[in-house]
């Protein structure tokens, strides 16, 4: 192992990795459709943005790894592609010196802090220095991350399709819950004493560390029925005062507006005075509608319906203000309210903490994924 070590070879990403700019593969109409052929990329979490007609600069210089100049995330692509931003960087491994998938994994575990709103590759990421071993045991190694990760994979997918059976599950409970209901019937703004959205103009401006800031809700966080407690993003002093409008109290209902538009849940007590971003803020008037009732009626397939009519936009579409606010709802007397989410909480106790157990499963996925990355790059893998 000594000995593997010290042939280890100590070099900066800029030495392995060539750039290139954006510019040329720029996508010029974002009137994407999964019917056209060539993927419209990001680096970051969505990834492939949606698909264009578009014919001329196609990048195929293949693989290589995109890059996000201000996030610093990163892409291996092996087919060819045209991209949407031009804050990303078009890496191009020194295939002498390093494989492609090698370099790609090895970015994967680097601790960068990108909180400054700035490009990072040419001053500051291209100079970070990694100890990479000869071709031989770069192949090696990539043969054996690559088949963890298949073992990795295969528990994830069957982790997936346990939470598409409950998810039908839930859908059913909610469907019997509301479809034979007597009551008058109100939008959701006469059953509100408000409607807004959550913090849409550069929230990033505010962005500090876990230490000196408050909790803010994306729709990362606002799952059905509950909150997910993770990937948290954190609001300054200065932020929190200035987006007041925006803080979040206990029994406001939160709805998402775009990726899974229509989620919902009801705020915690522990999360009364975190703010929120791009979500839907409902807050109940409590004289005439229970926080609870309320959102299980915007997770029912009622809900979903009238959501998926009313989402608007191109690509990636959105829910908005307007159209919640709009969305009919039976609304029962107090006794028949708390009945029925009774009778919903009942039904779905065993599922929701089946739902959190596959939900903590997937997170300490990803956390594997880092560990037999890290064990790769100590040369202990």
């Amino acid at each position: 192992m000594e000995k593997l070590k010290s042939e280890w070879t100590e070099y900066e990403l800029g030495e392995l990795l060539s750039y290139e700019q954006p510019t040329p593969y720029l996508v010029s109409s974002t009137d994407y459709s999964d019917k056209f052929d060539t993927p419209v990329l990001t680096a970051g979490k969505t990834f492939v943005l949606g698909y264009t007609d578009e014919k001329d600069g196609i990048y195929d210089a293949l693989p290589v790894i995109i890059f996000d100049d201000f996030t610093t995330a990163s892409r291996y692509v092996n087919f060819k592609f045209k991209v949407k931003s031009s804050a990303m960087k078009i890496l191009t491994p020194n295939t002498e010196l390093v494989l492609p998938k090698f370099i790609y994994y090895r970015m994967q575990v680097i601790q960068f802090d990108h909180s400054t709103h700035k490009r990072y590759w040419i001053q500051q990421y291209s100079k970070i220095k990694v100890k990479i071993p000869p071709l031989a045991e770069q192949e090696r190694i990539v043969a054996r991350i690559e088949e963890l990760f298949s073992e990795l994979d295969k528990g994830v997918e069957t982790l997936q399709k346990i939470k598409q059976q409950l998810a039908v599950y839930r859908q059913a409970v909610l469907k019997k819950a509301f479809e034979n209901l007597n009551g008058t019937v109100y939008s959701v703004e006469d059953v509100c004493e408000e409607v807004k959205v959550g913090i849409v103009i550069k929230p990033s401006q505010y962005y500090t560390t876990m230490e000196h800031g408050v909790k803010a809700f994306r729709s990362a966080n606002v799952r059905e029925f509950r909150v997910d407690d993770f990937n948290w993003v954190y609001l300054s002093k200065e932020g929190q005062e200035k987006n007041e409008r925006t803080i979040v109290h206990a029994g406001d209902v939160l709805v998402v507006r775009s990726g899974y538009p229509g989620t919902a849940c009801v705020v915690p007590p522990e999360f009364e005075g975190c703010n929120a971003i791009d979500v839907l803020i409902a807050v109940p008037d409590k004289e005439k509608i229970l926080p609870e009732y309320l959102c299980a009626y915007t997770n029912s397939p009622f809900g979903k319906m009238f959501v998926s009519e009313k989402k608007r936009g191109v690509g990636q579409k959105h829910f908005n203000v307007g159209g919640y606010s709009k969305m009919k709802i039976g609304v029962p007397d107090f006794t028949k309210q708390k009945e029925i989410v009774s009778q919903i909480d009942s039904e779905l106790s065993i599922c929701n903490q089946i739902y959190k157990t596959i939900e903590m499963s997937l997170q300490q996925s990803k956390a594997m994924r880092q560990s037999i990355l890290r064990l790769a790059f100590e040369g202990r893998l």
